[in-house]
């Protein structure tokens, strides 16, 4: 259709969000489905950060606020990267967004040519390619291993960076393997980088919280301060906070980055919602002691599910420190037919059989760029996890 603009031929809609449709769509037909796709906590937003917004409400804090946020925000933001990650950045560092695709979003908006080339290790998020496309950038995808904890190694890295490179998209913990570096593993990554001094850093670290087995979560800007200058460090309340539907993301970093960032929110969203950034405050100002507990239940579920598909046939699930996701293998299942005489060819092909036989939502590897491995969230209940995993396992011990 040639009324529509040729920018939007260069992207693919979320594969995540379309399961996730797929999953609602088929419940709402009476289809007994367990979405397994979305990559939302089952736990409430805590009553405290409710009441803060309703509190907010009642205020008439209801109008238009900073483009980039409210002052108490911004504080709050400042005071968590100085308390968990040793990283001080000041309030005109600061700058929140309605979400973290926004700030993504602002941020290769804000500083992408055509050319400009942005190193994004697979499997990725969804979104990073589609949003580095949109703003006229190449993605250059540096495939990793799941004998490597899906990791990048820092000699790939090296090899990656050329003078075209602009960006460097990290990910840790991460969606959608779960893989979190531990400082060391980073410390060798950010060596890399320290020696390309034109190639910056966007590190995504919206499941710090969410890590397992005593892991040490620690961010680039905090391992290599040398990258300090040329660092985003992003992170949300969605989450850690269980607050997905409030549409708050936040990042810090240099100030002429900040404010270009703030210009391109200026002319499209503009301000994240009064009401949300309210709630965000206490979130960050309030208690904090219910995140370790739900991380306790995460990885209690973690480990079931893991065990239960290393238990299906033609299934190989790894371990993963962080998230709430693991991306198994189904290279035992490519090749074999289902009984109703379908090939399995790929992963989409497991994902949709899979739905189609047992009413199991999943997402395909193919959707975050590796393939044969397909990713389960494991942010909801622990029956309805074990429920899925039977059926998993039920449809594989069906393949020929």
């Amino acid at each position: 259709m040639g009324f529509i603009s040729d920018s939007l031929s260069r992207i693919k809609p979320s594969a995540t969000m379309a399961v996730t449709q797929k999953a609602r769509d088929l419940k709402a037909a009476g289809v007994d489905v367990i979405g397994l796709g979305a990559g939302e906590p089952d736990f409430d937003t805590p009553d405290n950060i409710k009441e803060a917004a309703i509190e907010a409400i009642r205020r008439g804090e209801t109008k238009y606020t900073a483009v980039d946020g409210i002052p108490e925000l911004k504080e709050a933001i400042a005071g968590k990267f100085k308390r968990e990650n040793k990283l001080d950045y000041k309030t005109s560092q600061v700058f929140v967004a309605p979400g973290g695709k926004p700030i993504l979003y602002n941020a290769m908006m804000a500083t992408l040519n055509p050319g400009d080339e942005v190193i994004i290790p697979a499997p990725y998020w969804v979104s990073y390619p589609d949003i580095v496309l949109l703003a006229g950038g190449t993605p250059v995808f540096l495939e990793t291993k799941m004998e490597d904890g899906f990791k990048l190694r820092p000699e790939d890295l090296e090899a990656a960076i050329t003078p075209k490179t602009k960006w460097f998209i990290f990910n840790s913990p991460s969606n959608p393997s779960g893989a979190a570096y531990t400082r060391d593993e980073l410390k060798k990554l950010t060596d890399v980088l320290k020696r390309y001094e034109d190639v910056w850093v966007l590190t995504d670290d919206m499941y710090e919280h969410l890590v397992y087995d005593n892991f040490d979560f620690t961010t680039p800007a905090q391992v290599e301060p040398a990258l300090y200058e040329r660092t985003l460090t992003m992170n949300g309340v969605s989450k850690a906070y269980a607050m997905t539907g409030w549409r708050i993301g936040y990042c810090a970093g240099p100030e002429p980055l900040i404010a270009a960032m703030r210009k391109i929110q200026g002319q499209s969203t503009s301000n994240p919602t009064s009401i949300s950034q309210w709630a965000a405050v206490e979130a960050l100002n309030g208690p904090q002691d219910f995140i370790p507990e739900r991380a306790k239940v995460f990885k209690e579920r973690r480990d079931l599910v893991v065990k239960m598909l290393n238990e299906a046939e033609g299934i190989e699930c790894p371990v993963p420190e962080g998230a709430f996701y693991v991306y198994p293998s189904c290279a035992g299942c490519i090749g074999k037919k289902t009984p109703e005489g379908k090939t399995i060819d790929t992963d989409e092909d497991f994902a949709t059989a899979l739905l189609e036989a047992e009413g199991v939502a999943v997402v395909h590897g193919e959707a975050f760029g590796l393939s044969p491995f397909f990713r389960i969230s494991y942010a909801t209940s622990t029956e309805a996890l074990q429920e899925a995993c039977k059926r998993i396992q039920k449809f594989c011990a069906s393949l020929t």
